[in-house]
């Protein structure tokens, strides 16, 4: 039995002490919860669990040696962020980000796939097609290493790469362990879904009623634009998108974030205002305005600042509810729409 169980599990992660006290065979819970206690803070090696007993430490050594399954192998930092590249147990690769803003505000991005199957194209990770999902596990394994750079992390993104909503069950099951109180403890209101306006996920999220917030790559309200920049505008136009939208708001009663990437010459005139203008009415949203990151690969620009300061100008006449992020990571390759890995190391 021990030797099946090694050969099976990959990870103790993404599973509460209920679940290890089945999985360990352990006798006690409270034991499960010291245990438990110690994977949140990161500890992998059983011989540092103080606490822990040393016959169930070397019982656990033999039988149920994988307790993460997942390792850094490489470490990017600049000013305001941090970029790790994980390996997962079988040699593909992802990317997560810390992005730090200021003290007390620490995010970390995380993916949900290994590449992504959405094919947007001003987004690097769209270029690697879907390689596969990512486990619930492996999900939360980069929790995991990014909170070796900072325990304190305040907030969570689901911006990392591949289509958080298409990879719906472990997306799921990682929000529950890291919302669990005597786990990460976050917050629902401290996470953030992005999706690029997969509509049946849109409504799959309304139906549960989380508290989660919910981000959507918009990029262009004119729907002619939007499919030509975003594959997935062809099966959920933007008419469907807004009526998903104003059901999820109806229901979870939440601002949500139009996240609108300008791309030179092309989504920022004073016609793509008015369309945007015409899209927001009726959402209780703010639109993120962020520059497009240059990405050597693709053929778009970033907007001049010229460019950004008539366009937010064309905004405020239409009195559209904006912020204009300033870029994070750019340098790193860490920052929006940047994530990309090669399949295997």
């Amino acid at each position: 039995m021990a030797l099946i169980k090694r050969l099976i599990m990959k990870s103790l992660y993404a599973k509460g002490p209920a679940e290890l006290v089945k999985i360990l065979k352990l006798e006690k819970s409270y034991q499960a919860k010291q245990i438990y206690s110690w994977l949140i803070k990161g500890v992998t090696d059983y011989s540092l669990m103080s606490d822990v007993s040393k016959k169930i430490r070397d019982r656990l050594t033999e039988e149920f040696p994988s307790v993460i399954s997942s390792k850094i192998v490489k470490t990017q930092k600049a000013d305001s962020a941090t970029k790790l590249l994980i390996e997962l147990h079988d040699g593909a690769l992802v990317e997560c980000v810390m992005l730090r803003d200021g003290d007390d505000r620490k995010t970390a991005c995380i993916s949900s796939q290994v590449g992504c199957a959405m094919g947007c194209s001003f987004c690097k990770t769209g270029t690697m097609g879907l390689v596969r999902n990512l486990e619930d596990y492996e999900i939360v394994e980069q929790m995991v290493h990014l909170r070796t750079l900072a325990e304190d992390i305040t907030h969570i993104v689901f911006m990392g790469m591949g289509e958080p909503l298409h990879n719906f069950g472990p997306l799921m099951s990682a929000i529950s362990e890291f919302h669990r109180p005597e786990g990460f403890n976050i917050s629902m209101r401290r996470m953030t879904i992005s999706t690029s306006g997969l509509v049946p996920g849109i409504n799959k999220l309304t139906e549960l009623n989380l508290g989660i917030r919910l981000a959507v790559s918009l990029v262009s309200a004119n729907n002619d634009l939007r499919s030509r920049i975003m594959k997935v505008n062809r099966s959920y136009p933007l008419t469907e998108l807004k009526r998903a939208l104003i059901g999820f708001q109806h229901v979870a009663g939440k601002r949500i974030t139009l996240e609108y990437c300008m791309l030179h010459g092309v989504n920022t005139t004073k016609e793509a205002a008015k369309e945007l203008s015409s899209f927001t009415k009726g959402l209780m949203c703010v639109v993120n305005l962020i520059p497009w990151n240059p990405i050597d690969e693709l053929e778009y620009e970033s907007p001049t600042n010229t460019e950004i300061r008539e366009f937010t100008k064309e905004l405020d006449s239409l009195h559209i509810n904006y912020t204009l992020r300033m870029p994070k990571g750019r340098s790193i390759s860490g920052a929006c729409g940047q994530l990309a890995t090669s399949t295997k190391r």
